[in-house]
């Protein structure tokens, strides 16, 4: 895992150069399958960086303070807790094997000491609770330092336990398992600006969680026509809007993208905005409907604004204007001269992401991390 200086170093004006900073695990190794990291998140600070792989593990690294004698610098990142979140499982009645790959990984807005994240495979999501521990209880009247239990009838007062200091622990608990809702493989999960609800979403289906409730979910969106045969396109991401509660958004596999609001209707089939970009009927290709799928969508901090990215290129969309993006970004157009070869070796249905800075200004995507836009 590579990081990038902080999000770039100043290079004159308001352009960004991007800097080697850091480097997590072996380079020269070879790296073992269930190491390989399948999906990375900060937290809304930025202070812990949160990575899952195909194991099934999540490491968090934490950001050190930075360094006084170097004040333009970030902290480095450490690790700060490893646990397995997700172990592989087997479905016997459809005898299919689940893979503990994790597929995405929320953070949940801080509101007190420890942190909360959800993680996700194929079909299940848990969400933890993070917390430190630097001082244990000593006294206990009932039992001894060792733990043992005390006889009563040779207890002749009463003792107030203490606290003393320890060295930090960090301690990843399981709060709650959100199983059982999702035919096919959840691609996306994202924690609604109420802090209460949050949605998983499959390939067909979309669904509305609260985080206290793990034996029931809300269908909001069922694409899955009545014939199968009939089905010519699946749902790729969503995602919450980040201030209006009641707004979502999901890609397809088309290229399209529809915002939905949950006021309208129980079951959001009917959307209330529909964004596409004419295609040029000149630079239809066999490749086409592949590489226009869009495998990510992300909303600017504002809300005014929509991220996608799709195999070749990353568009900005403003939410007043269906009709086509604001801005479009090539990002592979090299690769448009050999679709054939990434055909053949199954490279052209990689998926990738991207994601807006801080400050709205920037964009990035999972495989560029030299492409900076700027938002119009």
């Amino acid at each position: 895992m590579a990081g990038a200086g902080g999000g770039g170093c100043p290079a004159g004006g308001n352009d960004l150069q991007w800097c080697f900073s850091q480097v997590k695990g072996a380079v020269d190794e070879d790296v073992a399958e269930a190491d390989v990291i399948s999906t990375v998140e900060f937290s809304h600070s930025g202070d812990l960086l949160a990575t899952g792989d195909k194991g099934g593990r999540v490491v968090i690294f934490q950001r050190e303070q930075e360094n006084k004698s170097r004040p333009h610098s970030r902290g480095e990142y450490n690790v700060y807790s490893t646990f397995q979140s997700h172990e592989p499982e087997f479905d016997y009645l459809k005898s299919l094997e689940i893979e503990e790959k994790i597929n995405k990984i929320r953070w949940l807005p801080q509101q007190g000491a420890a942190r909360f994240l959800l993680s996700t495979n194929d079909k299940t999501i848990k969400l933890w609770k993070i917390s430190e521990r630097d001082k244990r209880a000593e006294g206990y009247n009932l039992k001894d330092e060792d733990g043992r239990l005390r006889d009563p009838l040779r207890i002749t007062a009463l003792r107030v336990p203490i606290l003393k200091p320890m060295d930090l622990m960090v301690e990843a608990s399981p709060r709650r398992v959100f199983a059982n809702a999702h035919t096919y493989h959840i691609n996306s999960i994202s924690v609604n600006s109420d802090h209460e609800t949050y949605l998983s979403a499959d390939d067909l289906r979309i669904n509305l969680w609260h985080l206290e409730i793990t034996d029931r979910s809300f269908n909001i969106v069922d694409i899955k026509p009545a014939n199968m045969e009939e089905l010519t396109e699946v749902i790729t991401a969503a995602e919450f809007h980040p201030h209006q509660c009641n707004v979502l958004v999901y890609s397809s596999s088309k290229g399209t993208i529809r915002l939905c609001d949950m006021r309208s209707s129980a079951l959001c089939d009917r959307h209330s905005k529909f964004f596409e970009e004419p295609e040029d009927p000149s630079s239809r290709s066999f490749f086409s409907e592949i590489i226009s799928s869009v495998s990510d969508v992300k909303f600017s901090h504002s809300g005014r604004y929509m991220m996608t990215r799709d195999y070749l290129s990353v568009k900005v969309w403003d939410l007043n204007m269906e009709s086509r993006p604001v801005e479009t970004h090539q990002v592979h157009e090299y690769l448009r001269s050999k679709l054939c070869s990434l055909y053949e070796n199954d490279c052209i249905f990689d998926k990738f992401e991207c994601c807006w800075n801080g400050s709205d200004r920037n964009g990035d995507t999972s495989d560029t991390p030299g492409k900076v836009w700027k938002e119009p």
